[in-house]
């Protein structure tokens, strides 16, 4: 897609602003909607009593002790001391969004899941966001494996999928889930420290339990860091099956693709913007879809058939391998588009439930050892967490179509069946709810043939090759993310106080790459490696960030202004930003308005009190008369010595170009002057689209 095309789609999604979406999930939860403000309004307690005084407690005497009969106390407080419920174990930070998913083309010939079965047909869904490592409480922007969970609301149950940023697994087999979780978290003793991997157990793990070699070195690379979630791959990770209406089975892997392409944040960044603004994708997403920049994803599917199941020099069974794109196309087949925030976030993400058992007729597991153990994981988590069997009666998790069973009571019980026969087989009510054939949509697993001994064997040899495809990631990258990789390496091994845990991590390494393991182990104060490198010199294009999509629309560029600009100059500048679909802050030295020289006003958004250099893809530096110039002039120059070292780009109106002088020490690649320039403001919006001035000195 060159600018003109992207002006083009960025224009409809502008015009698209006011757009609201409305699905059957929505009006399903409109029943459960509840607005306690407004005129005429009045307090209530849970009993519906009405309340005459939230503000004092009911006491003996002015001076006197609170009497135990202030039930209005008793109530209030004792709900509140219950209000929080146990976080998730893992990814228990989380952001869910509302949207659609649009199949382009029925895949009928592959799978009778009906919500593939029809080009143009929606389904609504509910995707999750989330982090692994932290807490509740912690960072967007840590170095960690992220969740990308997506709730469809078929016609035939929910289907759940349940992605990561990565196409593979830190471990191949559900046995280790809990020694991997234990290693990442906080120290036992100190719980120290949060929602980051720098520390010594995590090291050990790794270095010990060498399957991780391949996760391990995609989460050092720039992809454990996304910009956006907007801008951030998913995949499921298992292998799965396509069944079809006449049983034939296909091995199936998706793959989420950003409409964006996949960015990322430096370590460095990450680190900052962690303190500075610990909610920064959570902001990113509401304010795009808050604007009507909605964010888009293609699926995609990669697709083996049966006969061609041990065609590869890998196990398709196995998690912690990918499937190469150039050897098993990716085929795009429906597009995801998340529209509308939740109403709130307790009663719909923070209860959101996602199971991989969640699947549908037409999507069936197959042997892989790690997705096995995962369906019967996910669920019990949230059967302890919510402390209720009926999970799926909160109503984000409610599917749309109607339910039948012969399950019941547990908490939380709010449906009343009103049948007398509660069981299996019966004749009293005529053996109903009544059993379905395939035919007839009942979900059949696939008649796999199985045999052999009883085992703890791993499916196959080639489970135990840890660093074929680690190395076939190393020589996918190009030089720039290679030095990004390295240097967050060095990054986490440095905080390992553990000189053995060092050690043995560069001896590690050095099977993946010898001068990569080289360069960590003298920057982190042990021998270099006797071990060599696997001998893969195989590629795969698709790995690098330099191959993903890049435009300016929904960057975020910071102007840096005070009174006195060129009115004329700032305006076109603006509007050709504002065509692109570029997000835009105005920066100041306090809030209100900034005055042009034709008495033109502009609304500050932010100071350089309360914004941040790295919280921006771009700026562009105007300045102008302050009251506090000097202070000003150093603020400013923070934001562009920041952006500058980042390699991002910047604009120069005619006004700020004093500030960025060239010299024999840089190259100010990235770097775009309005003087003499009529072409200006395009030429700003092709080096936001670019977003990196990687050579840059």
């Amino acid at each position: 897609m060159d600018r003109k095309d992207e002006k083009s789609v960025d224009k409809d999604h502008i015009d698209n602003d006011k757009r609201v979406f409305k699905d059957e999930k929505d009006e399903q939860l409109e029943q459960y909607r509840h607005k306690n403000t407004g005129p005429g309004k009045k307090m209530t307690n849970e009993n519906a009593i009405k309340v005459s005084n939230d503000q004092t407690s009911l006491r003996a005497g002015r001076r006197g002790p609170t009497l135990l009969q202030d039930f209005h106390f008793y109530k209030k407080q004792t709900h509140f001391n219950r209000e929080r419920i146990p976080e998730k174990v893992v990814h228990a930070r989380g952001f869910g969004v509302y949207g659609d998913f649009e199949v382009y083309k029925s895949l009928k010939h592959l799978t009778k899941a009906h919500f593939l079965g029809e080009a143009g047909r929606k389904t609504p869904v509910f995707v999750r966001f989330s982090n692994f490592i932290g807490s509740k409480g912690s960072k967007d922007t840590a170095v960690d494996i992220r969740g990308f969970a997506t709730k469809f609301y078929t016609q035939e149950g929910n289907y759940d999928m349940l992605a990561l940023q990565f196409p593979v697994f830190i471990l191949a087999d559900a046995m280790k889930f809990m020694d991997v979780t234990h290693s990442v978290k906080p120290n036992p003793i100190t719980d120290v420290p949060q929602a980051t991997v720098a520390h010594d157990s995590f090291w050990d793990y790794v270095a010990n339990n060498q399957e991780s070699a391949h996760m391990v070195m995609w989460l050092m690379s720039l992809r454990g860091r996304p910009r956006s979630w907007r801008m951030m791959a998913g995949w499921p990770i298992n292998t799965f099956r396509f069944i079809n209406e006449q049983g034939k089975s296909t091995y199936v892997r998706f793959k989420w693709i950003p409409r964006l392409g996949v960015h990322s944040l430096l370590l460095d960044e990450a680190n900052i913007i962690g303190g500075v603004d610990p909610d920064f994708h959570r902001r990113d997403i509401i304010e795009a879809i808050e604007k009507g920049a909605y964010p888009e994803y293609e699926l995609g599917i990669q697709l083996i058939n049966e006969e061609d199941e041990f065609k590869y020099d890998f196990d398709i069974l196995d998690d912690t391998k990918l499937w190469p794109e150039e050897e098993i196309p990716v085929q795009s087949v429906g597009k995801l588009t998340l529209n509308r925030l939740v109403d709130n976030f307790f009663a719909e993400e923070e209860q959101s439930v996602f199971d991989p058992s969640n699947v549908v007729p037409g999507i069936d597991f197959t042997n892989d050892p790690v997705l096995q153990g995962r369906a019967i994981a996910y669920r019990d988590t949230e059967l302890y967490r919510q402390n209720s069997a009926n999970i799926e009666d909160i109503p984000v998790n409610r599917p749309l179509v109607e339910r039948n069973y012969n399950l019941r009571d547990s908490y939380q019980r709010h449906r009343i069946d009103v049948d007398a026969v509660t069981y299996h087989n019966n004749s009293l009510a005529d053996n109903t709810p009544a059993e379905s054939t395939f035919e007839e949509g009942g979900f059949v697993h696939y008649p796999e043939k199985v045999q052999g001994h009883v085992t703890r064997e791993l499916p196959s040899d080639s489970f135990y090759d840890y660093f074929s495809q680690a190395r076939l990631f190393w020589n996918s990258i190009t030089s720039f993310e290679k030095q990004d990789l390295v240097d967050t390496f060095i990054y986490h091994l440095q905080n390992v106080k553990s000189k053995s845990v060092r050690q043995q991590n560069v001896e590690m390494w050095a099977h993946v790459d010898r001068e990569m393991a080289c360069i960590i182990a003298d920057n982190i104060g042990v021998d270099r490696p006797q071990a060599t490198n696997v001998p893969v010199t195989k590629s795969s294009p698709a790995i690098s960030e330099a191959n993903t999509p890049h435009y300016a629309y929904t960057q975020k560029v910071g102007v840096l202004i005070e009174n006195g600009f060129n009115s004329e100059e700032v305006r076109n500048t603006l509007d050709t930003l504002k065509q692109y679909g570029v997000f835009i802050d105005i920066i100041s030295e306090k809030l209100g308005h900034v005055t042009g020289s034709d008495g033109t006003k502009l609304k500050v958004d932010g100071t350089f009190t309360t914004k941040y250099p790295v919280l921006y893809d771009s700026i562009y530096v105007v300045g102008g008369r302050a009251d506090n110039q000097a202070r000003f002039n150093q603020d400013l120059m923070e934001f562009i010595y920041e952006q500058y070292k980042h390699y991002k780009p910047i604009g120069v109106a005619t006004t700020g170009q004093r500030y960025l002088q060239p010299s024999e020490n840089n190259n100010l690649l990235g770097v775009v002057f309005a003087a003499n320039n009529p072409n200006f403001g395009e030429e700003f919006v092709g080096a936001i689209a670019q977003q990196r001035f990687w050579n840059r000195t």
